[in-house]
């Protein structure tokens, strides 16, 4: 009898489906079977940016190269010859490419360029190579070209990437463009002298960047990419973009690059759309190519041109930019011919119901490849289908990514908070929220991200104080809304911290509670970057209660170094009391404690913990410097009584986390 995969093994109800993921694996093996006698390596294979493209052979002569099948005609057109088609026409060669030479004084650093296609359907239009490596936007016409990028120096590392903490990632999600106070476009090189050292201050290991893969239309917030090889110029060069992980590197952070393969702009000026003029060369030619929410379109994943292109994608950005992983976006809509507009209710779903098996092998090939050249990198899959095994190793039967976030947790508390009181909530519902996930595959858990920050939406602090943030956020103002919002913001993002996941992420600003929403410049608010940045003097006056929250936020994060929260032991439920709406709750030895409750303190709260000896309060919402009262001694111990309980002092809308000082006998 042929054995199971591990994944089935390690849940029986997945045995119905062991066909459909032992393929899974027969297939990955067989595809990296034929690479490596074709190749050598996997690695080899992902090499497209390499062939495609404009690129310097040598010192007497530059190449161009590029896969255009259906083309009738093809030409390199540029400042150099004047954009003259006649002048670098491309000839057709074997496997659909079409290239030629030019010698190395034809050009320069700095010359912008284009391929003029004459497309199989006739048309004839002037566009970007599909490896483009810098692309700048001209600021009179906003039409974008491709500029050769050779400067005389190449960027000299100062400092290696550091081992990356997959087993404990605290992500800081952050947006370069958008991340200073003026409202304009900020810079990579002032991202990473201004924004590094607060997140490396405030507790995060990890930093996450949006956008940077070139995109077309700002507001897009970087999610409709044009060019999957160029970082955006809108922040600067390619060598600031290496400064700013260079600088994270020194800092102690390892850098994600949100990346984006789940589908392309539609844009034919910019884009991959119809390049050769067949309709159907990187993305499929009918209306599974299409993708109706997003307006954009989709891969076919199924090509293996189509494959070899992404892989060279993510072998580009690990070796070229010295990236430590990928947030790979969108990966609910690749997963699924559907786009994920159904509901997840049954297993047929994940394996039987409406599955592209191409996008499942590109995932596998993906994540083996960045396993291969950085072993240690972070993968994580913006999914919320929650498909079995996504987040398992591909010889477990798995698609090999290493967490998955947890999507539906923000919007749980999106929904309580705008539909119901604060007396009506219930603890049990928190409780299987935030725990609800597959054992064995690792969530980055968040209680609010960019997505709740966008106009449209609110941030937790918005929901919970709104206008009142306007005018009571004084040092000196005791306002009821704003206390409670306060103290709710602490107990939310300590209780999804401690539930939710097995890692943790934060927008930035979110932090300390950043007032209104993102709104990035468009026609609708007359092109304004009022909303699109992020106002850093709220958290830095000390005369405002911003700074509270980012105190506490960071004693938070700090719990992660100190406990290794919050780890990868599930959490345990000690006493989840409705009656008092009080959760008690361990997790990587330590006790966490919330009272929910809008009125009730109770001076001698008793609950059983494991194990005996002594505890001590490490963390206290109601702290002072975390805007609270200040109510509770830090300096008392709290020893273990001989029923194996705990007595505390819990206060209403109050959360402590309390660490073992003194291990008992036995314990």
């Amino acid at each position: 009898m042929e054995e199971l995969p591990q994944l089935v093994r390690d849940d029986p109800w997945l045995t119905p489906y062991a066909d459909h993921i032992k393929q899974r694996q027969v297939r990955l093996q067989e595809s990296l079977r034929e690479i490596e006698a074709s190749h050598g390596s996997l690695a080899n294979y992902a090499n497209g940016h390499q062939l495609i493209g404009l690129h310097r052979v040598d010192d007497r002569s530059w190449r161009v190269r590029e896969w255009l099948p259906n083309a009738k005609a093809v030409s390199l057109v540029g400042d150099f010859n004047e954009w003259d088609a006649d002048r670098h026409p491309l000839a057709p060669t074997e496997h659909g490419l079409w290239e030629c030479s030019l010698p190395a004084d034809a050009l320069k650093h700095g010359d912008h360029y284009k391929l003029r296609i004459t497309g199989v359907d006739g048309s004839v239009r002037d566009r970007l190579p599909a490896t483009v490596q810098r692309v700048v936007q001209d600021p009179d016409t906003h039409d974008f070209s491709a500029e050769l990028w050779e400067p005389t120096s190449p960027y000299e590392w100062r400092n290696t990437a550091h081992s990356s903490p997959t087993k404990n990632p605290i992500i800081y999600e952050a947006h370069v463009g958008m991340s200073g106070e003026e409202p304009r476009v900020h810079s990579y090189r002032e991202f990473a002298n201004t924004v590094l050292p607060r997140i490396a201050d405030g507790g995060y290991n990890t930093v996450q960047l949006m956008a940077v893969q070139e995109h077309p239309y700002y507001g897009s917030f970087g999610y409709h990419v044009s060019n999957f090889f160029a970082c955006s110029s809108r922040f600067g060069t390619p060598e600031d973009l290496k400064y700013l992980i260079d600088t994270a590197h020194g800092l102690g952070l390892a850098v994600l690059l949100d990346i984006v393969h789940s589908h392309s702009v539609k844009n034919l000026s910019e884009g991959l759309n119809d390049l050769d003029g067949s309709g159907n060369l990187y993305f499929h030619g009918d209306d599974r190519g299409e993708h109706p929410q997003w307006d954009s379109k989709c891969f076919d994943y199924g090509r293996e041109e189509v494959r070899r292109f992404l892989l060279s994608n993510i072998r580009y950005w690990l070796e070229e930019f010295q990236f430590d992983g990928f947030r790979f976006d969108g990966v609910t809509s690749m997963l699924y011919w559907h786009r994920g507009s159904t509901s997840f209710d049954h297993y047929d779903k994940y394996f039987v119901q409406d599955v592209d098996e191409d996008a499942i092998l590109y995932l596998q090939l993906a994540t083996t490849l960045a396993n291969q050249l950085r072993p240690d990198a972070i993968l994580i899959a913006e999914d919320m289908s929650g498909m079995p095994g996504l987040c398992r190793p591909v010889a477990d039967g798995g698609a090999g990514f290493t967490h998955r976030l947890a999507m539906g947790v923000p919007d749980f508390w999106i929904k309580l908070l705008k539909h119901s009181r604060d007396e009506d909530w219930d603890i049990g519902q928190m409780w299987d929220t935030l725990t609800n996930r597959r054992r064995g595959e690792a969530n980055i858990a968040y209680a609010e991200s960019h997505d709740q920050a966008l106009v449209g939406d609110k941030t937790l602090a918005f929901w919970l104080m709104d206008q009142e943030m306007y005018w009571h956020m004084g040092r000196g103002d005791d306002h009821p809304v704003i206390e409670r919002g306060i103290a709710l913001h602490k107990m939310i993002r300590l209780l999804t911290f401690t539930l939710a996941g097995e890692g943790w992420l934060t927008f930035m600003g979110n932090e300390f509670g950043h007032p209104e929403w993102l709104d990035f410049p468009r026609q609708g608010n007359d092109w304004s970057y009022h909303y699109c940045r992020r106002q850093w003097s709220l958290v830095d006056n000390k005369e405002l209660k911003y700074h509270y929250l980012a105190n506490f936020d960071q004693a938070m994060t700090s719990l992660s170094s100190a406990f290794g929260l919050p780890g990868h032991e599930f959490p345990n439920q000690l006493n989840l009391d409705p009656t008092n709406k009080v959760m008690c709750i361990e997790r990587n030895g330590l006790i966490f404690v919330f009272n929910w409750s809008v009125d009730r303190a109770i001076p001698d709260y008793r609950f059983k913990v494991p194990g005996t000896g002594e505890y001590r309060l490490v963390l206290d919402t109601d702290s002072t410097g975390f805007g609270g009262h200040g109510r509770l001694d830090a300096s008392i111990a709290y020893p273990v009584n001989k029923d194996g309980e705990l007595s505390i002092y819990t206060l209403a809308r109050t959360a402590q986390v309390f660490a073992r000082t003194k291990p008992g006998s036995g314990s």
